[in-house]
């Protein structure tokens, strides 16, 4: 499979930038940020800089994660790498990308605090996404690591993105030490497998009505992001889906309009599912014909 640099690669394609389909009103809060996208955007594994970049700017997206241990935290705004570049980057209506820098690769809490310190010091932020992998085939968290971290993290000050299964009592235990997002998978990392349990992810909906969710790992496209939505998670994030794509600029901004589009149909309130058929028209005044 080859990889584009950029959308405009395809006979007659333009960059597209996700239109603000949601309500103007319909923004959401979460580590003491006020955002109206509900898309957070990893940046790792493209096929360019460049890439990336105008995926970040189809998606919508206001939130971007890096990798702590894989990317130069020391690097300036010049837009020469990656943190410079996004440093210098601002959304479609002039606000500036927030970045959230993750512990990826850490096996153990230690190593995850240690993680999450040095991207404080380095980029001047309290947010942290926190992951703790427990296996290094299918990349689940290790539960008990996870609200080890979790607990000293919050009890430093940070703002913590807790990256989770999709076991509920976890994602309530992480919501009482404090979290201010609780993400739990909706498949393994980078596997495109969508919510392979929608009722866990909806457990834990109705379990934490007021904590920021957001589904995190697994998603593959656009439908399994707009289903999320339609679940009432506040937010989706994901890499792959993107980066992996065949035309990431293009799916980029497939699960932007998705999103949204989820989010409009969980506003709206979905009929019920029935067991039998329902005729869409009444039958006061239907015409009588004689047999």
């Amino acid at each position: 499979m080859t990889h584009p640099d950029s959308v405009t690669s395809l006979p007659g394609a333009a960059p597209t930038v996700v239109s603000p389909l949601a309500p103007a009103d319909d923004t959401w809060s979460v580590g003491g940020v006020t955002l109206s996208s509900r898309v957070l955007l990893g940046t790792s594994r493209y096929p360019s800089l460049q890439t990336m970049l105008e995926s970040v700017e189809a998606s919508g997206a206001e939130v971007v994660t890096v990798s702590v241990r894989r990317v130069d935290l020391g690097a300036t705004g010049d837009g020469q790498t990656l943190l410079g570049s996004l440093r210098q980057r601002t959304t479609t209506d002039g606000r500036p990308l927030h970045l959230l820098p993750n512990t990826a690769g850490c096996y153990t809490a230690k190593e995850a605090i240690f993680t999450a310190h040095l991207a404080r010091e380095a980029l001047e932020t309290d947010w942290i996404k926190l992951e703790v992998i427990g296996d290094e085939e299918t990349l689940y968290p290790d539960a008990v690591q996870l609200l080890k971290a979790a607990s000293e993290l919050v009890r430093d000050g940070f703002e913590v993105f807790a990256y989770c299964g999709d076991d509920p009592i976890t994602a309530r235990k992480l919501a009482d030490l404090g979290c201010a997002a609780v993400m739990p998978l909706a498949a393994p990392i980078g596997s495109g497998m969508g919510l392979v349990n929608p009722y866990a992810l909806r457990i834990i909906r109705e379990l934490l009505p007021d904590v920021p969710l957001v589904v995190d790992a697994g998603i593959g496209t656009a439908s399994d992001a707009a289903r999320a939505m339609e679940l009432g998670y506040d937010a989706v994030l994901l890499n792959t889906a993107v980066s992996g794509a065949m035309h990431p600029v293009q799916m980029a901004a497939a699960i932007g309009h998705a999103v949204a589009g989820g989010r409009l149909a969980r506003r709206a309130g979905r009929i019920p599912r029935r067991l039998y058929a329902q005729a869409s028209t009444p039958d006061d005044g239907r015409v009588e014909v004689d047999e």
